[in-house]
């Protein structure tokens, strides 16, 4: 229904899926009924163990805490395990009971803690220290009568190289998009000391060209010249701490409603006054070490806040920033000192925990990384991707009076929304077992390869969500936390923030970066090779732990198939088979982002059992026969239960894995020179077999059956826009696919063919229009090397000189009677997305193919797309500013470095 309200322009005003999220929901005492009487039959038991050794957040052991199985939630992270405290303890310990009487043999004093749940002490406190940040901050954060600001927007600066006078850096100068565009004009004179600035509404505001600002890809232009600064002189400025930034904009609420201003005096003079405020305190705050000067790694695949001359934690922040964050500190201090003499310890340190997080979530909203989203007129977080991309614009929260409430209301209100899950109305899960919940809970912070709190053969279930491989640094990501959360927290959980910054020695990630220049081999080898050793020693672990009839589940999302090599490697070396594979739908395949870059939309749940070795081992090509059966008939399944794009490649992989895992070890003819032994089979080598099988389903899908000839070229680039339903793709994903038809990416589709080109670790489809070049998309030529060129030719001159001359060039070249061309552009018109926004294709191909086939071939089949059932009318009778919250899709970020 989104989608459809996409395409067709529409405003959708409430929740257009029609019932609640799906955590949310509550089994009936029936369904309960029925499970415990299946976990009897399968088990003996109603009351299963479930492990999840790598818990992150917590959310696969709420789950299994809720319904009342002994959970054990263990977590490497610092950060997390915290994190863990929170959504998994405190919710089963408190919920929202009140708290009245005696705890711990200590008696609450003050009305605060008399008759209140957690949530209300959590707010009481919280609002306590709202009331003296404010009255502490607010002179430094200044309103004009009648208005509140949400937002305050900045550019860095450097010095201009010619006049010295500083120079914003901004991308663009967008400060609302949409139908009431609002913009900034930059202005400069030459008698001027810096720029000045003025807000532009309307059609004033979307004709000033606001996408241009005077920053592109690192490298700059000065208003006060016109010249061009170069991106190693703004990177030297920064890293010499001559990097400033100018206040340009302030969002502001008032009785007319949302809007925006430039800085007057009060605010910039506000501005000074904080800047010294802090210069006073900071002598007093880094004897205390409340200001985390912990120098940013130097090893880290995330440069970026090095190379802008950000060396410690504390440089993410301006200096107001940091004013805001240290009174905060000093804050929680005073007020934790007053619940601690009135509450007992485990309520204290349950609130102290939530607070802390409220203010971990005011760092991540307010420092010199986050960005003003312009199109939803909101903060986006530091962390709105998992990376340091670095901000040439940012934005500031009104520290004083705006943030810490809006942080708290945020913890509190996840705190309640868990704890009525937890302690839902119906029925308690715990109830079951008729035992305390905590006691089915064991909540540690340790390494997943030492379990040693575990008994071996002990665990029924082990469902776990590991590390993908290269997709997110985690342990680099949370040092922006655990700083704050130490200072915070280091007295709760001293055990959990020993260490400077997090551990990324144990973590289990292909980090090449810690690799460059160590031993022999790259370094990008080196990592993966230390992502399997490690998975693999946790594997084991779980093996040990894990009992005789137990299962492990492992959800795994991964578009490289090294990935996959290097986890099913894991697997199955520590002694595991793959039972089952299942593909779980995550993300709608029609995102409107997919038809620019390519996601997975699935996740994999791979279903495994000990195995038991049986034999001294099988060849590879005994068993390859079998491999592809088993790759075949599993991509024809997914296929027709609606699985496409590179999601049907990803689940194919699971099948072809089991087959392998079950016979292991498996054999190949090559020999190891170091032993004179058989080498090993790769898992890989599994996985192109399962490539080539959905190669082949796939071309025929798209000629709705039948089996035509074409070109490898051709059959490249269909098959490339049917898997990855997007312009831009990974190249490695890219290569595999030329394997895969026997064909060399640089050589046959970069160079010779010029169907794709490359940029760092990623290639892009290249349109007719770019392929134009004699020999290849001629529009003059009179035969063509690929059906790809000829099918590109006849958009190209459909596209720029019309109909007409596109029907004169299709019957001199013979094309409109040539029954591979048509089934060539009927393959094209089923791969290339056809996705709409507001009626129009989002893909320009599609709308020249589309316009092609009405024009001249009318029995070529167009996809049926039909319209949702609208099973709730009211969600569309008034389509109004809903937007939004509909669409919680990713935008794109731009990384201007």
């Amino acid at each position: 229904l989104i989608q459809y309200a996409k395409e067709k322009g529409l405003k959708l005003k409430s929740n257009p899926y029609g019932y609640p999220r799906s955590f949310t929901n509550t089994p009936e005492e029936t369904e309960l009924a029925v499970m415990g009487q299946l976990l009897e039959i399968t088990w003996g038991s109603s009351i299963l163990s479930v492990l999840d050794p790598m818990s992150g957040g917590g959310s696969i052991p709420f789950e299994a805490l809720r319904f009342g199985f002994h959970t054990y939630a263990n977590e490497l992270n610092p950060v997390a395990a915290t994190i863990l405290k929170a959504t998994l303890d405190y919710p089963a310990r408190f919920g929202m009971q009140r708290l009245a009487g005696k705890t711990d043999g200590k008696t609450e004093t003050s009305a605060a803690g008399a008759g209140k749940s957690l949530a209300e002490l959590i707010r009481h406190y919280g609002n306590e220290m709202a009331r003296r940040i404010e009255k502490r901050l607010a002179p430094f954060y200044p309103r004009q009568d009648g208005e509140k600001i949400f937002a305050y927007v900045w550019a860095r600066t450097v010095a201009c190289p010619t006049t010295g006078k500083p120079v914003p850096l901004s991308p663009n100068w967008w400060l609302q998009k949409g139908s009431n565009p609002v913009a900034v004009k930059l202005l400069s004179q030459a008698d001027w000391p810096a720029c000045h600035f003025e807000i532009l509404k309307g059609k004033q505001a979307a004709q000033s060209n606001p996408d241009s600002g005077t920053i592109s890809r690192g490298t700059a232009v000065s208003p006060w010249t016109g010249d061009t600064i170069d991106g190693d002189y703004i990177k030297a400025e920064a890293q010499a701490g001559r990097m400033g930034q100018q206040l340009y904009a302030l969002g502001i609420q008032t009785d007319a409603g949302k809007g925006f201003r430039t800085p007057a005096e009060d605010d910039l003079t506000a501005i000074r006054r904080a800047e010294e405020e802090l210069d006073a305190l900071l002598p007093k705050w880094e004897a205390k070490e409340l200001i985390p000067r912990e120098p940013y790694p130097e090893i880290s695949t995330d440069p970026r806040p090095i190379l802008y001359g950000m060396k410690t934690w504390g440089d993410f922040f301006s200096p107001r920033q940091l004013l805001a964050l240290g009174t905060y500190l000093e804050v929680l201090a005073e007020v934790m000192t007053e619940a601690r003499k009135a509450l007992p310890k485990e309520k204290a340190d349950a609130i102290q925990t939530y607070l802390a997080l409220a203010i971990d979530k005011a760092c991540d909203y307010n420092s010199r990384m986050v960005r003003w989203h312009s199109s939803r007129g909101v903060i986006a977080g530091t962390f709105d991707r998992h990376d340091f991309s670095f901000k040439w614009s940012h934005a500031e929260f009104d520290a004083a009076h705006n943030l810490f409430p809006w942080a708290l209301d945020q913890v509190t209100d996840a705190y309640e929304g868990i704890a009525k899950i937890v302690q839902t109305p119906q029925r308690s899960f715990f109830q079951r077992t008729g035992d305390d919940p905590l006691k089915n809970l064991t909540v540690t912070r340790g390494n997943a390869r030492n379990l040693e709190h575990i008994a071996t053969s002990s665990i029924h279930l082990i469902c776990v969500d590991p590390p993908y491989y290269d997709n997110v640094m985690y342990a680099e990501c949370s040092d922006f936390f655990y700083v704050w959360m130490k200072r915070t927290l280091g007295d709760v959980y001293p055990q959990f923030f020993t260490e400077e910054l997090t551990d990324k020695d144990n973590e289990a990630v292909a980090n090449a970066a810690r690799f460059a220049g160590v031993g022999r081999g790259n370094k990008r080898e080196l990592a993966e090779r230390d992502y399997e050793r490690k998975m693999a020693a946790c594997f084991r672990e779980m093996n040990r732990v894990l009992r005789p009839d137990g299962v492990l589940t492992v959800m795994f999302t991964h578009k490289k198939v090294e990935a996959w090599d290097s986890l099913s490697m894991a697997l199955i070396g520590a002694g595991f088979s793959i039972e089952a594979s299942w593909p779980i739908h995550t993300e709608s395949e029609h995102s409107l982002h997919q038809a620019k870059k390519n996601a997975a939309a699935s996740t994999i749940l791979l279903v495994c059992r000990k195995r038991v070795d049986s034999n001294d081992g099988v060849w590879w090509d005994d068993i390859k026969g079998n491999v592809r059966k088993k790759a075949r008939e599993k991509a024809a399944e997914f296929h027709r239960a609606g699985i496409g794009g590179v999601d049907l490649y990803l689940s194919t992989f699971g099948p072809v894995l089991s087959v392998i895992s079950e016979r292991w070890p498996v054999l190949t003819s090559e020999v190891d020179e170091k032993t004179g032994e058989a080498k090993v089979l790769r898992p890989e080598m599994a996985l192109a077999v399962a490539r080539e099988e959905v190669v082949a389903l796939r071309k025929q899908g798209l000629l709705l059956g039948r089996s035509v000839e074409f070109d490898p070229i051709t059959d490249w680039v269909l098959l490339a826009w049917d898997a990855f339903r997007a312009e831009q793709f990974p190249a490695d994903e890219a290569r595999k696919l030329a394997l895969a038809l026997g064909l060399n990416i640089e050589d046959d589709l970069i160079r010779q063919s010029r169907v794709i080109t490359k940029k760092q670790n990623d290639v892009s489809l290249l349109t007719p229009r770019a392929r134009r070049h004699k020999g290849l998309v001629d529009p003059e030529a009179e035969a063509f090397p690929c059906l790809i060129d000829a099918v590109h030719a006849a958009m190209l001159v459909y596209e720029e000189d019309g109909g007409k001359a596109c029907e004169v060039f299709l019957k001199r070249t013979g094309l409109l009677t040539d029954a591979r061309f048509k089934a060539a552009l009927q393959a094209l018109i089923n791969a290339v997305p056809r996705t709409k926004e507001k009626g129009v294709f989002k893909r320009p191909e599609a709308a020249v193919l589309e316009s092609l086939k009405m024009a001249f071939f009318d029995d070529i089949e167009i996809p049926v797309e039909e319209a949702p059932v609208l099973a709730a009318p009211r969600v569309m009778e008034q389509m109004s500013l809903y937007g939004d919250e509909a669409d919680e899709e990713e935008e794109e970020i731009e990384d201007h470095d």
